[in-house]
């Protein structure tokens, strides 16, 4: 098997956007037509007929597994259900469970969705470096013996990651340091397509970041939250991508509520009206981020 980093790159040519969609459990925006609010059974039939709808248009879907566990162990059953489905159906899997910790406990979340029996797959996932790096290192070593990738958090999307991120560390803020020690994981875990199978967390709402940050790791692929519901737009979501062969590539951006949860998909009252309106938000996303590629090709 190919790296992660290697096998996103390809997904992402093949289907000509870097669009990842979210899986993230809101009970009360469920359209009705899958069951009865709040039942473990209707999240099942929603997220399986988004699967369906963005198998072969999207590389990537990312199941916010904090959003499941809720419903307890059936609940994260179901994410690791769902994930198994998802790679059925061609798409990559990237877990957002935010990881972290020290020694033995970090090499068990490691197994956990990293390993080559994991009872929750994926093929990335997402991790907290604020323990240091020695708490990444059991990550990447089960992402590198298992082509599976690891997703560090550096600057995240919501207001508050300046409480922290933007403390100064001997002249320059503590996300670009962070960025700055993951250099050699970087290439630690560098793929054949010039992109390692390390990747970055660094928000939509922070294009000029995205940029300073792409010039410390140009061979690492970038996660950017915050598109659409969180209110950042096409042309700062791509701030830190690079222009490939078929649009921007080197990550993904994500977008969740607002593919899932569109007004004229949550009143539909049948499934092929769900699916059509599901189809036409799906499309507007992967179209929007088309056009503000080219925009930035052209303007560069």
């Amino acid at each position: 098997m190919t790296t992660f980093g290697d096998r996103l790159t390809e997904q992402t040519r093949l289907r000509a956007t870097p669009l990842c969609v979210g899986f993230d459990p809101f009970p009360d925006l469920i359209p009705a037509i899958f069951g009865p609010k709040g039942e473990l059974e209707t999240l099942e039939r929603f997220f399986s007929a988004v699967i369906e709808e963005v198998s072969g248009q999207v590389p990537i879907v990312k199941p916010q597994i904090g959003l499941f566990e809720p419903w307890g162990a059936d609940g994260v059953a179901l994410t690791a259900k769902l994930a198994r489905f998802a790679h059925d159906q061609g798409l990559l899997v990237l877990m957002d469970a935010k990881r972290g910790d020290i020694g033995s406990t970090a090499e068990g979340y490691a197994r956990a969705f990293l390993g080559a029996q994991a009872p929750t797959p994926c093929d990335c996932l997402t991790v907290n470096p604020y323990l240091g790096l020695d708490s990444l290192q059991p990550f990447a070593d089960a992402a590198k013996a298992n082509n599976k990738g690891i997703a560090v958090l550096v600057r995240t999307s919501n207001p508050g990651a300046k409480d922290f991120q933007d403390i100064d560390c001997s002249g320059a803020p503590l996300w670009v340091r962070v960025g700055e020690q993951l250099i050699s994981l970087q290439d630690e875990l560098m793929g054949q397509s010039g992109f390692s199978s390390l990747m970055v967390v660094c928000g939509a709402t922070w294009p000029s970041e995205a940029v300073r940050l792409r010039t410390i790791l140009p061979g690492t692929l970038f996660l950017v939250p915050g598109y659409g519901a969180q209110g950042g737009a096409a042309k700062d979501a791509l701030a830190g991508l690079v222009p490939g062969p078929n649009g921007h590539e080197g990550g993904v951006v994500s977008s969740s509520r607002a593919i899932l949860y569109n007004k004229a998909a949550a009143e539909a009252q049948s499934l092929p009206v769900w699916r059509k309106a599901f189809q036409e938000t799906l499309k507007a996303s992967i179209l929007e981020l088309q056009a503000a590629s080219k925009d930035v090709v052209g303007a560069s």
